[in-house]
């Protein structure tokens, strides 16, 4: 029977034997290739050849999900390195809970805690025993022999040194300071943040934790975070650094239970894993979420950032109340800081806004189009964006072309038409936006948080009205103090966004570089080498325009900001130019005053023995003087006139005089006494109706 393996193996006899040079007839080869494989002849041909074959894994297309793409690129959330990935978990965790309380108006409390972890107490919690080091020549802080002779001899030639140094009486060093050990092993750090916020619906916990670029913030309005991560980074990073899960404890108002979760997420996926999801007896009645999740960190370098960003925290929300803690195994490296209320006036909360028909894509035209409920082009135009009335609306039609009419549907809308609107969006005229959707923090609240944090000398505020920017509204808060507690020689900036502090990448700021190049602050008698000079500054956006990867400042080119960051500031200045010039005025009347007592004693000496004089000359009728100098001189001679009586009288003229040019000052300047009153505050803790008056200075409280 002719089968394809016999047919084979005569081919194969054929090139083994003599006449083998001659090619076997085409259609036998057709046939073997045919039963023995799918290819052609001239990829079998090209498959003989010394060149391999491409993979065909290099033309597969793949895809990332977003939390696989954040995961490859966690810099750009903020978790460049341990370090800043403890301070970025910090930062998330407690914006969240500023969030959360002021979302119900709930006088925020936020207690977070980071807890150091030793590398066995992290094995225990993973399920991995201590192992002892067998090889120590594998490891990076191994010191070899000959290295450890040669810095004991470094170190004996370093003492005799100093030995000479001392028996010559030659100022002693201190000791070598000696090369730390070249070490990689990972610092972990249990953090822990809880607040009294509004809570998380039970079902809804696992997608909120679990499943990245999902959540309730998004939307156009004023918000703190800068990519909507919030703490799913953070989980992603402890899956990253430590594989452990992130537990979440929540409670709502008026719920009898507290939902307990504990999950980790699936990255390539962009699921949750959850590994317990239950409900629990809710004992306190509380309400809020508490967080806590295990990460790799680095406290030592990221120390004094946490706590800065911490104190800046409590400048800008001075209404809420904060309680940092860091715990150790060593006592002496635990640290507790509270941050206490100083009001209890908050500002109202951000309101989500519509587009306006400047700041809007090609794609977020499409998007709205696709979302809204309005059935025609007309209602889509007034009722999908900001500023655009009734008769705008059939004005801006009527411009598009013979193509569009007011009835037309808005789904129907072809992609030439779409770009037609988005043309006349950029070139037509709309009024600007309104601040109404803005929360800048207030003057109030910010005067009170730099009082409460640095004690200044003296302190000035500004609030600037909304402007815009790129259709966006904005309103810029400024604050500068001189003096005060903990505060460096020069310009000390402090700069916000959105009510959140922003402490790296500060030279680029605009903030900065208005602060440093053009405010003259030599005109506002403010010494900008000698003196403590606190400049606060607060930017508030439905469209904060940071820039680098980290969203970490904001850029200088924007005119509209930068305009109204330096107006802001100047007007601060020129508040304290004033506080300064009366200060000074006062200064200078206070040493005048002195230098006119200092000479008393040596005026009253002199003027004494004169008219003591004058009064001998009289007695011997040498010379003759009228009634007055006469009686002055009788009394003189009588001793009613004494060195005191005149030291009196030339004191009370010195008081006089000093009185009558503070006087004549502060009619020339309009400067009133400003009556001195005791002011009562009420307890926190009351629960009154009433309503606020705020100024700068005071809040006047009405109770009905």
């Amino acid at each position: 029977m002719d089968t394809p393996t016999s047919r084979m193996t005569r081919s194969a006899a054929k090139k083994d034997s003599p006449d083998s040079g001659k090619k076997p007839p085409f259609h036998s080869k057709q046939k073997m290739d045919t039963e023995g494989s799918s290819d052609s002849p001239a990829e079998t041909k090209k498959a003989k050849s010394k060149t391999p074959r491409k993979p065909k894994s290099a033309h597969v297309l793949k895809q990332k999900s977003p939390a696989e793409f954040f995961a490859d690129n966690k810099n750009i959330a903020g978790f460049d390195n341990p370090g800043k990935s403890l301070y970025t978990t910090v930062r998330e965790l407690v914006e969240n809970s500023l969030d959360s309380a002021e979302s119900i108006s709930e006088l925020p409390v936020v207690e977070i805690t980071i807890e150091d972890i030793g590398r066995s107490k992290f094995n225990s919690m993973i399920g991995l025993a201590d192992h002892e080091r067998v090889d120590e020549e594998l490891y990076d802080d191994f010191e070899s022999a000959k290295a450890r002779e040669k810095r004991l001899a470094k170190e004996a030639r370093h003492q005799e040194i100093q030995a000479k140094n001392a028996s010559v009486g030659k100022k002693v060093k201190g000791p070598m300071a000696t090369k730390p050990t070249k070490s990689r092993e990972a610092s972990y750090y249990r953090v822990t943040c809880k607040d009294n916020g509004r809570g998380m619906p039970h079902d809804d916990i696992p997608n909120m934790f679990g499943r990245v670029l999902s959540g309730t913030k998004y939307g156009l309005k004023q918000t703190r975070g800068k990519f909507g991560l919030g703490a799913k980074m953070a989980l992603i990073w402890s899956k990253m650094s430590t594989g452990l899960p992130i537990e979440i404890s929540s409670s709502m108002k008026s719920q009898n239970y507290t939902s307990f979760c504990r999950l980790d997420i699936d990255i390539h996926r962009n699921i949750p894993h959850i590994h317990v999801h239950e409900k629990r007896e809710n004992m306190d009645i509380w309400h809020g979420a508490e967080i806590q999740i295990v990460i790799e960190g680095n406290w030592t370098t990221y120390r004094s950032k946490i706590l800065h960003y911490m104190r800046q925290m409590a400048v800008i929300t001075p209404y809420a109340q904060f309680l940092f803690k860091f715990l150790s195994d060593t006592p002496e490296k635990n640290v507790t800081v509270r941050f206490a209320r100083r009001t209890d006036i908050m500002p109202p909360i951000p309101v989500e806004t519509k587009y306006h028909p400047s700041a809007v894509d090609l794609l977020l035209i499409k998007r709205l189009i696709a979302e809204t409920s309005k059935q025609n082009l007309f209602q889509f135009l007034q009722h999908e964006f900001v500023n655009v009335g009734k008769s705008y609306a059939e004005r801006l039609i009527g411009e598009m072309g013979p193509d569009f009419s007011p009835k037309m549907p808005v789904k129907s809308l072809t992609a030439q038409q779409i770009v037609r609107i988005h043309q006349l969006f950029r070139q037509a005229k709309f009024d600007d936006p309104s601040g109404n959707c803005l929360s800048p923090a207030g003057e109030y609240n910010l005067r009170l948080g730099i009082i409460k944090e640095l004690h200044p000398d003296m302190v000035a505020t500004y609030s600037g009205s909304a402007q815009v920017f790129e259709g966006h509204p904005f309103i810029v808060e400024a604050g500068v103090s001189v003096g005060g507690k903990d505060v460096k020689q020069g310009l000390n900036i402090f700069r916000f966004a959105n009510r959140i502090p922003l402490l790296f990448e500060q030279g680029a700021d605009v903030v900065t570089r208005t602060a440093i190049k053009r405010i003259n602050w030599n005109n506002y008698k403010i010494n900008q080498t000698q003196d403590k000079i606190g400049v606060f500054v607060s930017i508030v956006s439905t469209k904060i325009p940071f820039k680098g990867t980290g969203k970490e400042y904001i850029g200088d080119d924007i005119s509209e900001i930068a305009s109204a960051v330096k107006t802001a500031i100047q007007q601060c200045c020129a508040q304290l130019k004033s506080k300064i010039v009366k200060r000074i005025q006062a200064r200078e009347q206070q040493e005048r005053k002195r230098s006119l007592n200092k000479y008393i004693p040596n005026a009253t000496g002199a003027i004494y023995d004169m008219l003591k004089d004058m009064s001998q000359s009289r007695a011997s009728k040498k010379k003759r003087y009228e009634d007055k100098d006469a009686d002055l001189l009788n009394q003189v001679s009588a001793h009613l006139v004494t060195k005191e009586t005149l030291k009196e009288k030339l004191t009370q003229h010195v008081e006089q005089v000093d009185y009558e040019m503070a006087l004549e000052y502060a009619t020339q300047t309009g400067v009133k006494e400003e009556p001195r009153e005791d002011v009562y505050i009420p307890p926190l803790e009351a629960i009154n109706k009433f309503n606020d008056f705020c100024s700068p200075y005071f809040v006047f409280r009405l109770f009905h």
